[in-house]
């Protein structure tokens, strides 16, 4: 499981440059082509790894149902996310694997509702959702990397 969550680590160091390296008027710029941006990109990587993770284990969630409404999937974005929503998000981006380290060290994961992905792969555990998650993020790291090019 470390394993796992190291490559978890290094997903969100990768994605933490494009908070520091973007304005928020460039994070929020949808170019033509495109179905979202980058902070909506980041605000669904949180959400989603919550939501595998978490929701699927019936554990509480760290992020706010306001939030999972806004990017969980099949959303894009509808709003200009602001300066208290970056911050949120930069907080949250390491805290939520750092608490999800943490749970999996102190087995909280005992419980888990089984989740066919839109991939085919159905996910049976907390540690299939994190395996996933990993695969899911790069996914998006790939859109981001294609989205900056045109900001």
């Amino acid at each position: 499981m470390n394993q796992i969550l190291d490559i978890t680590l290094t997903s969100r160091k990768i994605v933490s440059q494009f908070l520091k390296g973007y304005t928020l008027a460039q994070l929020n710029t949808i170019p033509e082509g495109f179905n979202n941006n980058l902070i909506w990109n980041i605000g669904h990587i949180i959400v989603t790894q919550q939501v595998l993770v978490y929701k699927l284990s019936g554990l509480p969630m760290m992020v706010s149902e306001e939030m999972v409404e806004k990017y969980k999937k099949g959303t894009k974005p509808e709003h200009i996310a602001t300066q208290e929503e970056l911050a949120e998000m930069k907080d949250l981006l390491f805290e939520t694997i750092n608490q999800t380290k943490l749970d999996f060290e102190n087995k909280n994961f005992k419980n888990f509702t089984e989740y066919p992905t839109s991939t085919g792969y159905t996910l049976k555990s907390a540690q299939d959702a994190m395996a996933f998650n990993d695969f899911h993020e790069g996914l998006h790291i790939g859109i981001m990397m294609s989205i900056r090019k045109f900001i």
